[in-house]
């Protein structure tokens, strides 16, 4: 929030007494206001800050230059790029030799800071943009550069040397050599003031890559050795961060003979900023150095830092924290298992640092103290989790839930924020390095869903659809495709992360997530989806206040819909975006629904959209709202584009009409405006055909692919339902077998004292046993593929199926035969009665048509098939 305007308090004061206030004391506050103004500048000064307006760029900067005031002459050198820019020549010929180093000396020496900055930063874009030659800008700024590098201002000085630095790289070596690298032997020598030795420290590092190795030893090394033994600890410390850059430009020996010594001396320093700019060159030059220097020299300095930062130098704590990672890989291939276990404990022993300490702070510290131990205590631990992954390699992947889980779960749960959103940053690397044992962090993930911070929500959602790809799939290598069966958190913490996002004042993370929840139709299954997460984002879209955020609601919910595999969902969702968007009461939401239309445009095909979209959006042509008008002008363009011609023709004419409509019936003169441009562009546009075309073929092919692609969920929607049948018709037949056990088993009991005579032979009983199973199954078969088609089927299909009916009825007579042979005149009546209760049918299920004498049998299934017979058999015992 802005803060108030300086009588924000009085005017306040006034309104406590009426609304307004008093309008007297207001208007003497702007009496008071008036002179202050005015005083500002003198009628005199104004003329003397005049200038004519019809001067071009180059005669003002010139003119500025010779009669203006100071505060002209920096706009000049605040706009030199400008006009180097717009006019080289000019500038080089006019405006430059004004620009000289006696005007500088004049003006610069004792200018402002504001003006000596402006002037570095205008030199530096001059130089960077390489707008005039190397020779001109060394003749031109070179000396002005140089003179102000020892500036009071700390500020000034290092504007300067940033610019001289950068412009080491574009001058020619014998330029550097008697330029710069000359007046560096006496600037670095201790009569020099310090300022002075820490800017030849820093030339050293980065003008050495320049010269040969000859040249480095001759008249570099010898200024190097001098400032690392300075007896300032700030120019040893400087100057010993500039050892890499000197031993990447004197080779592998001298670095070995020269600028290790140096680190090792510099590491026993009595400073402690000394030791820890040694440390961090020797971490960053350790692969400049052989397995025997790293082995013998730095691999025992690192212990000793080791030991000492807890012992005695905290100071080299934090520093130490950060670089372990690169430490611990510099040196893995030297490690003895007994060492390499000595630092895994101390990567963990810092990974909990100041979380176990007894009875919290010692009582002789101060607040102020314990505040800043607690602020590098967390700085350690925050370090630690970005080095994780690092260590992960450092142990193997394989054995990281023996070595690092306890340690990643309390990184995951540390009570300091910026350690769980380090964490959570590098929560992706660490899913990829375990791979196939990602399983193991699962509830960690939960856990950082679930964080009350958005800060660590925000970091871990960079890359969510990545870690939930890897965890779906039990890793890269991995064919799982279990679809987060083991992680039943997974779905609640997704939501209640987005109701957190959305329920804070943060709405780009709220849209970030939105975003990524694209992913889940490869995550999670449809009927998932469309549960717990599709109502929500009709709720957004309809809810929200942010544009952003609805809009990228209305894109997620396009992408849930398209991988929908119910037919019956997706229809409901669409007749909802039509109902409550489309012909919504506010026109708000009419707005989203042109902005959900094209979403559909862009994410499916061309046939979907004009089968349930094209006519809602023409119907809003008519719309009262002239912005819902102007908005559906914009997108006309990419409704045209989705028509193929001929096919859609009679949408074309609607379009067409449409248009005419409105540019014949609108009223409003920005709507018209519109419209007129939009018909213009609809005239330009190529229609697209039914027949692939060169200009439009990637297109029409990516159109076909996503029309296929949906045409594929519709098949994979039938191949369920058919699972879910074919699953049914096998528990029915199990169950039927069972049952035809059990009664013939009975069966076999009766007929030893029950006297039956079965006219024909007795191989004729058990092929008419057979056919008996054979015509239940097959009437079973018959019903389930009658009742799929009457739904789904096809004109083929269905000449199939009554050829199978035709069939199901000749044997369904010869079963009837055998079981009329078995029962008796009295039976047979109480069995008809029974019939009709027990093939009752199922009101679900469509009606298809059938002949009079075959009503029962078509609705029959194996599992009701035993009902009549068991029926059969108590008769029989109840008529002996």
């Amino acid at each position: 929030m802005h803060p108030p305007p300086p009588d924000a308090g009085v005017a306040m004061d006034f309104g406590q007494n009426s609304l307004f206030g008093y309008m007297e004391d207001l208007q003497e506050l702007t009496i008071i206001e008036r002179p202050v103004r005015r005083s500002l500048k003198t009628p005199e000064e104004i003329e003397r800050l005049t200038v004519d307006e019809d001067l071009s760029d180059i005669d003002r900067a010139v003119y500025l230059l010779s009669a203006g005031q100071d505060v002209q002459g920096a706009s000049v050198i605040a706009n030199l790029p400008f006009l180097m820019r717009q006019n080289p020549t000019e500038t080089l010929r006019r405006v430059l030799p004004k620009v000289r180093v006696s005007w500088y000396e004049e003006v610069l020496h004792v200018a402002s800071v504001e003006m000596q900055l402006t002037a570095a930063v205008s030199f530096l874009t001059i130089l960077q943009e390489e707008s005039m030659s190397v020779h001109t800008c060394a003749h031109s700024f070179l000396q002005v550069i140089l003179l102000h590098l020892e500036h009071r201002d700390t500020g000034v000085s290092n504007a300067w040397l940033e610019t001289l630095l950068s412009a080491v790289e574009l001058l020619p070596k014998e330029t550097l050599r008697h330029e710069i690298l000359n007046p560096l032997v006496s600037k670095a020598q201790l009569s020099q003031t310090v300022q002075s030795r820490l800017v030849s420290c820093k030339i050293l590092g980065k003008i050495t890559n320049k010269f040969d190795a000859h040249s480095i030893k001759r008249e570099i090394l010898p200024l190097v050795k001098s400032l690392c033994q300075d007896v300032e600890y700030e120019v040893r410390s400087c100057m010993c961060r500039q050892l890499e850059n000197i031993a990447q430009g004197i080779g592998a020996e001298l670095t070995k003979n020269v600028v290790l010594p140096e680190l090792i001396e510099l590491s026993r320093d009595e400073s402690g900023s000394v030791r820890l700019a040694a440390f961090e060159t020797l971490v960053n030059m350790l692969d400049m150095f052989d397995t025997d220097d790293r082995s013998q020299t730095i691999l025992p300095l690192v212990k000793s830092f080791c030991e000492k930062s807890f012992k005695a130098d905290e100071s080299i704590l934090i520093s130490l924290s950060f670089h372990l990672g690169k430490l611990c890989h510099g040196l893995y291939g030297i490690f003895t298992p007994d060492q390499h276990l000595r630092f895994l404990e101390f990567y963990k022993k810092l990974c909990t640092l100041g979380l176990q300490q007894e009875n919290g702070h010692n009582e002789s510290q101060i607040p102020s103290q314990i505040v800043e131990q607690e602020k590098k205590y967390t700085s350690v631990r925050k370090n630690c989790a970005y080095n994780f992954p690092a260590m992960i390699v450092f142990v193997d992947p394989k054995n990281f839930h023996m070595e690092l889980y306890s340690t990643f779960f309390c990184l995951c749960h540390d009570p300091e924020v910026p350690v769980r959103h380090t964490i959570a940053i590098c929560f992706y690397e660490v899913s990829k390095l375990l791979n196939s044992g990602v399983h193991l962090i699962h509830k960690e993930l939960i856990t950082l869903l679930q964080d009350e911070s958005l800060e660590v929500l925000d970091a871990l959602i960079n890359h969510l659809p990545e870690i939930l790809e890897l965890m779906s799939t039990g890793g890269e290598n991995s064919v799982q495709e279990n679809k987060f069966s083991s992680v039943p958190d997974l779905i609640p913490a997704l939501t209640a992360a987005e109701q957190r996002a959305a329920a804070s004042l943060k709405w780009r993370t709220h849209e970030k997530l939105l975003q990524k929840y694209t992913c889940l139709p490869h995550i999670i299954s449809s009927d998932q989806i469309y549960y717990r997460f599709l109502q929500r984002m009709f709720t957004i879209m309809m809810t929200n206040n942010v544009l952003p955020v609805q809009r990228a609601a209305a894109r997620t919910l396009c992408i849930f819909l398209r991988y929908n595999r119910k037919q019956e969902q997706r229809h409901e969702v669409i007749q909802k975006l039509i109902e409550q968007l489309g012909q919504g009461k506010s026109y708000w939401n009419r707005l989203r629904f042109l902005d959900t239309c094209e979403f559909i445009i862009e994410i499916f095909s061309r046939s979907f959209f004009c089968k349930y979209f094209f006519l809602p959006v023409i119907e809003l042509t008519h719309d009262p709202v002239a912005n819902v008008r102007m908005k559906l002008c914009y997108l006309l363009p990419k409704v045209k584009s989705a028509l193929k011609i001929p096919a859609d023709m009679h949408l074309l004419q609607q379009l067409e009409m449409c248009v005419r409509k409105l540019l014949c019936q609108e009223k409003d003169k920005d709507v018209l405006a519109i419209v007129k441009k939009t018909v213009l562009e609809l005239d330009r546009m190529e229609m697209s055909m039914d027949m692939f075309q060169k200009k439009n073929y990637e297109k029409d092919l990516l159109d076909q692919e996503k029309e296929r692609e949906e045409l594929l969920f519709l098949e994979m929607e039938q191949l369920e339902k058919e699972k879910h049948q074919s699953d049914g018709r096998l528990a029915s037949d199990k169950s039927f077998e069972k049952k035809r056990r059990d009664s013939r088993t009975s069966t076999q009991s009766l007929s030893k004292n029950l006297p039956i005579s079965v006219p024909g032979p007795s191989s004729s009983t058990a092929s008419t046993s057979k056919e008996i199973k054979k015509s239940k199954l097959t009437r079973s078969q018959s019903f389930n593929n009658q009742a799929f088609h009457a739904k789904y089927g096809t004109l083929d299909k269905c000449a199939s199926k009554s050829s199978t009916l035709a069939h199901t009825s000749s044997v369904s007579g010869l079963v009837r035969t055998a079981m009329l042979s078995l029962t008796d005149d009295s039976f047979r009546t109480r069995n008809a009665s029974s019939v009709p209760a027990s093939f009752s049918p199922n009101p679900v299920m469509p009606s298809t048509s059938r002949g009079p004498g075959n009503t029962a049998d078509p609705k029959s299934s194996g599992s009701k098939d035993a009902q009549p017979r068991k029926a059969t058999l108590k008769s029989r015992k109840s008529n002996p």
